[in-house]
């Protein structure tokens, strides 16, 4: 009598959205390699038997992506290629009951804290020795160290309170762990990301009931971690912004002089409306304090263009406040109109077709700016950390930019280099968004 093979489960993971998704997908990814089973992380020939999407809701460009794959996926199951599929992740969160009568051909949705049921669904158990482990899916040089979840913040058009929670900072002694553990595996860089890093220990509860910020010990405890090279901060949140946290960034060298700091307008009555909880004014200011205490620094900013009442002329001072402040990087989204926000209760009033010519003004405005920035850099000499190799360059980036959103600079293949390597590089050539040079030692 033959008895019927059973193929062993093969899980691939599917991450779509930000930096802060992909970690929770490597979480995952780490839990399931401990409990034994074979997982790969966005495999290029779908090879495996279950998939896991890990789904982004934040914005509509972003929530049609997350569909668009999962149904690719229910076809592949309807079509037998596939014998499960499960969602997770923000959109899944946020619209699982819709998503569930939509799709139903997914087997399960779970939402964004729902990591050991999710394990449950795919045989797995939740392995508490695992935490502060992490097999990550960048190059081993760098990580993305996710410091808290969600956030408190009461913007009136972001719904990552909605999908993500109130802000919950991770304990401090974890983190340190986890970058110790990281830098024995050869990371080099870690990547500090949160919704607001600058809430960072606020919720922490100290003798007494005090409570404060923390992203500053934080800091001070990661750069003391052997073998980090670079620290670098994203998704800083500009009112009430830590300053005591700068005179570290100054004292530090392996803290990267540069600041991800999202600022989304440059009109007082958008930021108004927009729940900011800062001026045009106060933002010039701060600006202006975090260039004088770390000079020479890389700020990136985004912006969003057609904001609900957004006049022409809430545009030109947004346009007059990038001319003014010259930002290293800078990208901008078109509003999009998101269900239980606060700003969902008013009319989305500025049509598509504005919206995008005030991102190309911004945009094009902003590519000047990048040029006359990088032609500057021409002479000079940086380290660079090289990522990649690719069409006959060696890529690698500066401390003044992060991986995926940044300037690259572009080193000819015949030179000697290897993947994580730091490299002294001349800057010979520069256009709007990469620098072209030669290693020098």
């Amino acid at each position: 009598m033959k008895t019927k093979v059973v193929a062993k489960p093969s899980i691939n993971i599917v991450t779509l959205g930000c930096s802060k998704n992909l970690v929770d997908s490597e979480v995952l990814f780490t839990q399931l390699k401990g409990n034994g089973l074979e997982v790969t992380h966005e495999a290029k020939k779908d090879k495996a038997n279950i998939v896991v999407i890990n789904t982004c809701g934040f914005i509509d460009n972003a929530k049609q992506e997350s569909i668009d794959t999962i149904l690719r996926y229910a076809d592949a199951k309807e079509a037998g290629k596939i014998d499960k599929l499960y969602v997770t992740g923000c959109l899944s969160h946020r619209y699982k009951d819709d998503l569930e009568k939509e799709i139903p051909l997914v087997d399960s949705f779970f939402g964004t804290n729902e990591l050991p049921r999710l394990l449950k669904a795919l045989k797995a158990d939740y392995k508490h020795e695992l935490v502060g482990e992490r097999l990550l899916t960048t190059p081993a040089h760098y990580a993305y160290l996710k410091i808290a979840e969600g956030c408190d913040r009461p913007c009136s058009f972001c719904a990552i309170p909605l999908m993500r929670g109130k802000h919950v900072s991770r304990p401090m002694e974890e983190l340190v762990k986890e970058a110790q553990s990281l830098a024995k595996k050869g990371t080099k860089e870690l990547i500090l990301i949160a919704q607001d890093l600058t809430f960072y220990g606020l919720d922490f509860k100290e003798a007494g009931g005090a409570s404060g910020r923390k992203l500053k010990e934080l800091l001070e405890r990661l750069s003391d971690v052997n073998g980090i090279e670079w620290l670098r901060l994203q998704y800083a949140y500009p009112a009430g912004f830590p300053v005591e946290i700068l005179d570290t960034m100054a004292e530090r060298e392996n803290i990267c002089k540069y600041l991800d700091m999202p600022l989304q307008s440059g009109s007082d009555a958008v930021l108004k409306r927009m729940r900011r909880g800062i001026t045009r004014e106060k933002t010039e200011a701060l600006i202006e304090t975090i260039r004088e205490k770390v000079p020479g620094i890389a700020l990136r900013t985004t912006l969003i263009s057609g904001y609900p009442g957004e006049t022409d002329a809430d545009f030109e001072e947004t346009y007059s406040f990038v001319e003014r402040m010259r930002f290293d990087r800078l990208g901008i989204f078109n509003y999009s109109h998101e269900e239980n926000t606060h700003a969902y209760l008013v009319e989305d009033d500025v049509p598509e077709e504005v919206k995008q010519e005030r991102s190309d003004e911004i945009m094009a405005l902003q590519q000047g700016i990048s040029e006359e920035l990088n032609q500057a850099r021409i002479g000079k000499t940086y380290k660079v950390m090289i990522d990649r190799k690719e069409s006959g360059y060696f890529v690698g980036r500066t401390e003044f930019d992060s991986p995926e959103v940044d300037n690259e600079v572009l080193i000819p293949a015949e030179q000697y280099a290897r993947l994580g390597d730091f490299v002294q590089v001349k800057i010979e050539r520069a256009e709007e968004f990469d620098l072209y040079g030669n290693i020098v030692s």
